[in-house]
């Protein structure tokens, strides 16, 4: 079980590395349409009918996102300026996010209503853990407490899945049916989005492995008594 979660690590690296060249490879293809990220943003949200969210530039690369308690469309300072495949696929998918909002898309709204649970859970849980394991010879109670909770954490990293490829199909067919991308330009676009999506399916997977070896251990624990 171990070894999973060293292999989800290396996964997971070699993704967000593959991630950054795939961006940085497609930022340098210019649009035909000439939009910048910002741009694209305003106008999907516009062609939604959602005029109470605002497109903002944050810093940080990789940094783009969707902030529903503020209702903003935070764009990395290169998305925010750049008119690129890369830009249009980012930009484009965080609108995917606020479209959600605006339609009650019920697994964002699940996610949503998961953030302030998990927010609290994150505060106490890898010390319950770990009182947990050094108290296994005595009682397996807090372990199995602290597995309840990072089971929580688990299953708001699976409940992402849908809600950020529902983002990207969403933002892939409106580029397309606005025409803001060419073919070639839509095939870099879904490429990036794909690469992006990946980091959360082995995040998903790694928090998997990582509760199935704390279980292991409670198991374990529980045998040897």
């Amino acid at each position: 079980m171990y070894f999973l979660i060293i292999l989800a690590m290396i996964v997971s690296g070699l993704i967000q590395w593959r991630l950054r060249s795939k961006f940085a490879k497609y930022a340098q293809v210019g649009l035909q349409s000439n939009l910048s990220g910002r741009q694209i943003a305003e106008l999907m949200l516009q062609d939604h009918g959602i005029t109470d969210v605002r497109v903002i530039s944050t810093p940080g690369k990789l940094s783009d996102h969707y902030n529903p308690t503020d209702k903003t469309v935070n764009l990395s300072e290169a998305v925010y300026e750049e008119r690129s495949a890369a830009a249009a696929a980012v930009a484009a998918h965080e609108c995917g996010h606020a479209v959600q909002h605006a339609t009650a898309y019920s697994a964002l709204q699940f996610r949503s209503a998961m953030v302030p649970v998990l927010s609290s859970v994150s505060k106490y849980m890898t010390w319950i853990l770990l009182a947990g394991i050094f108290m296994l010879q005595t009682t397996a109670i807090p372990l199995w407490i602290g597995i309840a909770l990072f089971s929580l954490t688990t299953l708001f990293s699976f409940v992402t899945l849908p809600v950020e490829f529902d983002a990207s199909r969403r933002a892939l067919a409106w580029i397309d049916r606005r025409g803001i991308v060419t073919q070639q330009e839509h095939a870099m676009a879904k490429d990036a989005l794909w690469w992006a999506a990946m980091t959360y399916v082995v995040a998903a997977l790694a928090s998997l492995a990582t509760l199935l070896y704390y279980v292991s251990i409670a198991m374990g624990g529980r045998d040897r008594r």
